[in-house]
């Protein structure tokens, strides 16, 4: 069995969003310090206040760095946003950081903060699409702009963005506000049924700036499993015998490679965002024997990818190994890296309708 060259960020991955890592030592916070302001005060600001340069969030509002920023904010460093001004630095794509100097950047953070994280749900908030786009012309496009491209606020017409945080994410904004910026809260001002709608209406916007309803897809049947079931192999170059680019999987898609994807997280993940053709099979799935017959026994690659970003993958990868598959490998950068990099995804379908319709 092929053994697993466990990175940094999978290792970390949980303890980079709670207590459980020791705190950095004096030198290390120093490091993550002077790391913070040579590559993130020019727009995040000197004493992380946000706003100095290009809609740049503070990275001291309690309200951001307690509702589960930590893990996004990672990913954000590591290969940047794309559609913004926000580069990556991950080594990894040409950057100037290690994966173990961002996470201790990303630990810094919460330690300057001293911040405790309010756990949220992944779950989809539901709510009136119609009503959401009224309250946020309202009270939203002032700041963050009509077509959510971001003024004095942040761009939430950023399909990135949408895709990377949960809507639990989005709500907690809304209601609490942003502390040390001009976001007011608005859980006083709002009931929670018209929260829910702008929170509604800012997912309708992950697929572009269009009045959408989001309608759940199928997950592919058995018989399409494989994709590009007469083509050729890929001929992946697999880092540590385990894991394929990025870069190299969106090349062996392109070409129409035959292989499967399996997406290795939660199923609501799936729904909200998934690599075009992947089968969602979480890595929790107890019965995974009985899914053995249904995968293709042929030497068809099998890779696997998760969120995190390739724990659950790794799991998966390791249960596949164990039951005999061969041609498997872990996705090195998560969907996470996958989407923030500018790599094609689907999601819950969507299809434009007619607002008034949506009111009725």
């Amino acid at each position: 069995m092929r053994m697993l060259a466990l990175c940094t960020f999978s290792i970390y991955s949980a303890a980079a969003v709670s207590n459980d890592y020791p705190p950095l030592s004096e030198q290390e916070s120093a490091a993550a310090g002077s790391n913070y302001q040579k590559y993130c005060s020019l727009c995040h600001g000197a004493d992380r206040q946000g706003h100095v340069n290009d809609h740049a969030p503070s990275l001291k509002s309690e309200s951001l760095m307690r509702s589960g920023f930590l893990s996004p904010i990672r990913y954000a460093i590591s290969y940047g946003r794309r559609g913004t001004p926000m580069a990556g630095f991950l080594d990894e794509i040409g950057g100037p950081m290690s994966e173990d100097e961002i996470f201790k950047l990303t630990r810094w953070l919460q330690e300057q903060g001293g911040f405790e994280e309010v756990h949220l749900t992944r779950e989809p908030v539901s709510g009136d699409v119609g009503v959401g786009e009224k309250i946020y012309a309202r009270e939203c496009a002032e700041c963050h702009g009509v077509n959510g491209e971001g003024a004095a606020g942040t761009a939430l017409g950023n399909p990135v963005m949408l895709s990377l945080t949960t809507d639990a994410f989005l709500r907690y904004a809304i209601e609490n506000g942003r502390d040390n910026t001009e976001m007011p809260e608005f859980g006083s001002k709002l009931d929670a049924a018209e929260i829910d709608a702008v929170t509604a209406f800012l997912r309708s916007r992950a697929s572009g700036w269009a009045v959408e309803k989001p309608v759940y897809r199928s997950p592919p049947t058995v018989d399409e499993y494989v994709l590009n079931p007469g083509s050729p192999d890929p001929d992946f170059e697999l880092q540590d015998d385990a894991y394929v680019l990025a870069e190299d999987l969106y090349r062996a898609m392109k070409d129409k490679r035959k292989m499967m994807l399996l997406d290795t997280r939660v199923n609501n993940l799936w729904q909200m965002v998934h690599i075009e053709g992947a089968v969602p099979i979480p890595y929790y799935y107890e019965d995974f024997d009985a899914l053995v017959p249904d995968l293709p026994d042929d030497g068809t690659w099998i890779v696997a990818y998760c969120e995190c970003p390739r724990a659950a993958a790794e799991t998966v990868y390791l249960k596949l190994s164990d039951r005999g598959f061969k041609n498997i490998a872990v996705l090195w950068e998560g969907i996470q890296g996958w989407v923030s990099m500018g790599y094609p995804v689907s999601r819950g379908e969507s299809v434009p309708v007619d607002v008034n319709i949506l009111q009725q």
